[in-house]
């Protein structure tokens, strides 16, 4: 078989096509030439991680409140920034 990257979407298409059950595992492996082996370790992990694209609706609230604090944060700092350049100058450092 060829060594060959796949990209997620491309995994997925595969496993789909193979849980459809229109061929055989065997033959849409052929047809990809990927491994049984490959296509149901695709298969299992599909499986076993789809949920979470079911959970909470998206990021869950923990990733949305770290989001929103990294954005508080990076205001404080431009904010910070801004003061110290400015007390920087009306000290005369700049000059």
């Amino acid at each position: 078989m060829k060594r060959r990257q796949w990209t997620s979407k491309e995994k997925l298409n595969i496993v789909l096509q193979g849980l459809k059950g229109e061929i055989s595992v065997a033959e849409l492996c052929n047809q990809h030439q990927i491994s049984q082996s490959q296509y149901y370790k695709w298969r299992d992990r599909l499986l076993a991680e789809g949920p979470k694209v079911f959970e909470h609706g998206g990021p869950d609230r923990a990733e949305l409140r770290l989001q929103k604090e990294v954005r508080k944060l990076k205001g404080i700092i431009g904010d910070l920034t801004v003061e110290l350049k400015k007390s920087e100058f009306e000290d005369g450092g700049l000059l």
